[in-house]
């Protein structure tokens, strides 16, 4: 009795250990741009409260609040939309829309389309564990 209640301690710690809430919630680190070559770092910093999905574009001097977010779970799309504040002090409209690749992985990615302004380009995150 006592080996099968140790196998059964062991087999539910190891299931607790694998929750990590919500697939987007984290820091993701990526670039979005026209081609290969001219890239723009993009970091991401997503939560869930529960009902929704918040957070922060590129967090620092020039962070952005993520305004609008949309999460399609059963292809696992996910939408958001930010005002960018540039160098310049001017603020630029994006808008994203990603595939939460390979979901069950620590490492899952974002790819998708990035709009800019009036500029479209691939977009591609990875999640930091």
């Amino acid at each position: 009795m006592k080996i099968t209640l140790a196998a059964l301690m062991l087999l539910l710690s190891a299931g607790l250990s694998g929750q990590e809430g919500h697939p987007l919630r984290g820091t993701w680190h990526g670039s979005w741009g026209t081609n290969e070559k001219y890239r723009t770092p993009v970091t991401l910093v997503l939560d869930w409260d529960g009902d929704n999905i918040t957070g922060v574009l590129n967090p620092g001097l020039r962070s952005s609040p993520i305004e609008k977010t949309s999460l399609d779970a059963a292809g696992w799309k996910f939408h958001f939309e930010s005002n960018l504040k540039e160098r310049t002090g001017t603020s630029v409209h994006i808008s994203a829309d990603a595939k939460i690749e390979d979901v069950t992985n620590p490492n899952r990615r974002l790819e998708g389309t990035w709009t800019q302004g009036g500029q479209t380009g691939d977009f591609k995150a990875v999640r930091d564990n």
